[in-house]
C-alpha cells in the first residue's frame, strides 16, 4: 500500500481540475471515480479494469451499488472507526440512494478534510464536516503489495 501521506500528495496534485463527467486527467477534467483512477494510476500502475461508460445515476434506478461494488473488488474494506490519511470513502447523498460519490481523507483531528472532484466545482479538498460524514457508507483503503 502507498504511504498515506503519498496518497494524499498524490490526490492534492489534482486540485483544481474542473469537473468533467467520466473524465480522468488531471488538469483537464475529473468526477470523483476519475480522481480515484489517476491516484491509483500514479501510485499503483495501470488500472486493473477498463471502467465501462457510466451514469451520472450510478445505476439508481437498477437498485445496483455499482460503486461500492467495484471498490470491494480492487480496493481493501476497512472499519468505519478505522479512521486513516488516504482513505477512499464512499457517500449515500441522499438517504435510499446508491452510493454514488467518493472521496480521499486528507486531514484528521481537529481539521479533518477529503478531496474530492465535485459537480459544478472540480477537484477540491473539502472540511469532512458532520453533514458530510453522516453520508459515508464504506471506508476502504489501497490495496497492500504495490
Amino acid at each position: 500500500m502507498p504511504q498515506p501521506e503519498v496518497i494524499v500528495a498524490a490526490a492534492r496534485g489534482w486540485i483544481g481540475t474542473p469537473y468533467q463527467h467520466q473524465a480522468s486527467v488531471k488538469g483537464a477534467g475529473a468526477d470523483c471515480l476519475g480522481l480515484l483512477r489517476g491516484v491509483w494510476r500514479e501510485l499503483i500502475g495501470p488500472e486493473p479494469t477498463a471502467i465501462p461508460a457510466y451514469a451520472p445515476d450510478w445505476s439508481e434506478t437498477a437498485g445496483v451499488e455499482a460503486l461500492a461494488d467495484a471498490a470491494r473488488l480492487w480496493l481493501c474494506p476497512k472499519p468505519p472507526e478505522a479512521e486513516a490519511l488516504g482513505d477512499v470513502v464512499l457517500f449515500r447523498m441522499r438517504a435510499g440512494a446508491m452510493a454514488k460519490h467518493l472521496g480521499l481523507i486528507s486531514g484528521l483531528g481537529a481539521c479533518p478534510s477529503f478531496i474530492h472532484a465535485y459537480s459544478g466545482h472540480g477537484v477540491v479538498e473539502t472540511a469532512l464536516s458532520a453533514p458530510w460524514r453522516r453520508k459515508i457508507v464504506a471506508r476502504f483503503q489501497f490495496p497492500e503489495g504495490h
